[in-house]
């Protein structure tokens, strides 16, 4: 299954990382890769609740939460024609903060193809989520 992994190391507790992380909302103008950001259900971000994410030279796409640990993990699926996309998020204590870890994998019929044409992107994508949720959560530190 076509997919990548990004772990970082944030000098922020584990409650402050999570925090940043569910709050999807805020998204758009925390993380530069996100346009916009509908959550599509009220409520605390729980198993079953979804938002429509618009993000710069990608499809729309609804991403449904299909597991929650709170405070330690979610992981949520899109699915298009062809393609289901599943991104997951875990906060982890760390010496000296949390370690972050975000990964994403496609499959379907035509997730091959797809991840050729998007593979870079994707991995950016990731990357800059990571360490624009680092910068939010080091910087609402006292």
């Amino acid at each position: 299954m076509p997919g990548l992994e990004h772990t970082i190391t944030i000098a922020a507790p584990p409650d402050r990382v999570w925090a940043v992380l569910v709050d999807v909302e805020r998204w758009p103008e925390r993380i530069p890769t996100v346009d916009s950001v509908e959550r599509l259900d009220q409520g605390p971000f729980a198993v079953g609740s979804s938002a429509r994410l618009r993000q710069p030279k990608l499809p729309e796409a609804v991403w449904t939460v299909t597991e929650l640990t709170d405070g330690t993990s979610y992981t949520w699926e899109s699915k298009s024609p062809g393609v289901l996309g599943v991104a997951s998020h875990v906060v982890e204590p760390h010496p000296g903060g949390t370690r972050l870890t975000l990964a994403l994998t496609v499959s379907g019929p035509l997730a091959g193809i797809g991840w050729l044409m998007t593979k870079a992107r994707a991995r950016r994508y990731v990357e800059t989520e990571a360490a624009s949720i680092k910068k939010v959560a080091e910087q609402s530190q006292g």
